[in-house]
């Protein structure tokens, strides 16, 4: 019986103390960027992430997160990355996991990038 208990008490931590959203989704999303015309590079925080049409990782985080898109003889085109609520970060709330939740919050993972494909009209300098 004694063992049982343990057993039962190590898992109720181990669910307890868990990031389920950073661990079952990761810390990042794969996003598709296009362009028209092509061969706009992507930019993330000021990293050059891809050259379109492509597809990048880019890592999850609760504030804005803006993507640049840039091609000699065209204007500089910024857009915003919209997220959307993480629903695996409900397991954290449900099992009571306030732990996870700080790590899942700390990670980006409490949101998810939606949509995942962005498509821009680039302009061309005047």
């Amino acid at each position: 019986m004694k063992n049982k208990l343990s057993i039962v008490l190590m898992l109720g931590i181990v669910l307890s103390t868990t990031s389920c959203a950073t661990i079952f989704t990761g810390t990042q999303d794969s996003i598709a960027f296009s362009s028209n015309p092509e061969g706009a590079k992507v930019f993330h925080k000021g990293i050059e992430k891809c050259t379109t049409p492509c597809t990048a990782k880019i890592p999850r985080a609760l504030g804005k997160q803006m993507v640049a898109f840039e091609k000699e003889g065209f204007e500089k085109k910024e857009v915003k990355l919209t997220k959307n609520f993480n629903a695996v970060t409900l397991l954290n709330i449900i099992l009571g996991g306030a732990i996870g939740v700080g790590i899942d919050a700390a990670t980006g993972s409490l949101t998810k990038y939606s949509p995942k494909k962005y498509d821009v009209e680039l302009e061309a300098k005047p």
